[in-house]
């Protein structure tokens, strides 16, 4: 059964075109994902990613279950609120989920990780959970909106009573604060995002979740949908999963090679995350495969499952999409390691150039030089 987050019918009455998203009924767009895209990248626009999974972790052990549990280091985490992006493993290395990671006390650790791997993720990490004594809690009962774009922080502040909004300006990026809005709702305010802009990610009471909603809208905050949330990522350089990588492929096979910490413990001995060995493996031998970003000056699009074909073997085109903000057709491949040399894209039956890019393709708004 399709599941849907408490604000369907306001994105409903806001006339989405509503599909379905990892079982979920999700706007897709309020009219144009183009002007949507625009919106984000020129002032600010909220999305609802009520969707997500929010996953309390409690116990006296929980830092040494996540340094058990994820390929990067919480140990870099030294201030509650602070936040780490990292990629939970299997023992192959292959990534089972991308998730955020929040500091919230020295006994006290919250995960957001993605919709359409709730299931899973949840078996997996109560699994691992049990040798830790960690309590492992989801949190159905909050909602989340993600407020993106340079104007972004200005609006969600002119919301928060006035005693709370100097904490959360000084949010650092990947840090969050507690706080309450002019109207009382409790709100967990994250200095993150999945757009390459500046802005929160907000979890709300999930019966405070309208209320919020409607007072961003009030605010002159206009809503986002999926389609214009997915051009904005892969012009940012973000990872879908279960599109650009999932548990058959390592980060390094991924272009997350930076969110792998092959460090020790405390005392010394090597960290003993799950995949450790794999990855310690692929790296001695060499990746096979690569991740690249592809940019096309003629006119078309890039699509998921074209064939790519490289001086060095074939491919496949992961995320493509037509960048707003460019003007052209822009891409994630999977291609083999080594140099890709003359690239094309196999687009029905005909091979059309393409130029390997370094991503992200867009930064603060602006084309990466050289795109």
């Amino acid at each position: 059964m399709t599941q849907k987050t408490i604000l369907n019918d306001t994105h409903r009455a806001l006339g989405a075109k509503m599909v379905d998203f990892g079982g979920w009924d999700m706007p897709i767009h309020y009219g144009s994902q183009i002007d949507e895209h625009h919106l984000v990248r020129g002032d600010a626009g909220m999305f609802d990613v009520s969707h997500m999974t929010v996953v309390d972790l409690r116990g006296a052990k929980v830092r040494d279950f996540l340094r058990h549990l994820v390929a990067n280091s919480v140990d870099k985490l030294k201030t509650p609120g602070k936040a780490l992006y990292t990629c939970m493993l299997n023992e192959q290395g292959g990534v089972i989920d991308d998730l955020i990671v929040y500091y919230r006390a020295e006994d006290f650790f919250r995960l957001v990780v993605n919709a359409a791997t709730r299931e899973k993720d949840l078996a997996w990490i109560n699994r691992q959970a049990k040798a830790f004594d960690v309590t492992v809690t989801e949190r159905p009962d909050f909602g989340m909106i993600a407020v993106q774009g340079p104007n972004a922080r200005e609006k969600v502040l002119g919301l928060l009573r006035e005693e709370d909004r100097a904490a959360i300006a000084r949010l650092g990026k990947f840090a969050a604060g507690e706080a309450k809005t002019a109207d009382g709702i409790d709100v967990f305010v994250a200095r993150t995002g999945y757009t390459g802009e500046d802005g929160f990610e907000i979890v709300v009471p999930e019966a405070d979740t309208v209320a919020f909603w409607n007072a961003l809208l009030a605010a002159g905050v206009k809503p986002a949908g999926l389609g214009a949330r997915d051009t904005l990522r892969l012009e940012a350089g973000m990872n879908l999963y279960g599109q650009d990588m999932d548990d058959t492929v390592s980060p390094y096979e991924a272009a997350l090679a930076w969110t792998v910490a092959l460090d020790d413990q405390p005392g010394g001995k090597p960290r003993d995350f799950i995949g450790r060995g794999a990855l310690e493996a692929q790296k001695a031998s060499g990746v096979p495969r690569q991740m690249i970003g592809l940019v096309m000056d003629e006119k078309g699009v890039l699509r998921h499952g074209q064939k790519v074909l490289t001086d060095n073997g074939e491919g496949e085109i992961l995320s493509g999409t037509f960048s707003p903000t460019l003007g052209k057709a822009i891409a994630f491949a999977r291609v083999p390691a080594g140099t890709a040399g003359n690239v094309r894209v196999d687009i029905r039956g005909r091979e059309v150039p393409v130029r390997i890019v370094k991503f992200p393709f867009v930064r603060e708004g602006k084309p990466q030089e050289g795109i």
